[in-house]
């Protein structure tokens, strides 16, 4: 089961934050720039590739589908068939 999106993000602004936190009590400004502009880059990756696993992940089944119902393949190979024309059968 994967992570929900919240819980990933929030994983990674609390790792940003305990980062930023050390480099704040030292006044490491450059840290701080450095993690700022980290943190930003990091989470337009990390929500583009929530969005790929999002457009990757299987359908849920609709409540629709009953179990007498063909599946799409069935549904073109029957169609391919009614279109043959009788040459050769």
């Amino acid at each position: 089961m994967a992570r929900p999106r919240e819980h990933i993000v929030a994983n990674l602004e609390a790792l940003y934050r305990e980062a930023h936190g050390r480099a704040q009590a030292v006044a490491d400004q450059a840290e701080m720039a450095r993690l700022d502009f980290g943190f930003r880059r990091d989470q337009l990756y990390l929500e583009v590739l929530l969005d790929v696993r999002e457009l990757l992940a299987p359908a849920p089944a609709s409540p629709e589908v009953q179990k007498g119902d063909k599946s799409v393949l069935e549904q073109i190979s029957n169609l391919r068939d009614l279109t043959r024309l009788p040459f050769g059968r």
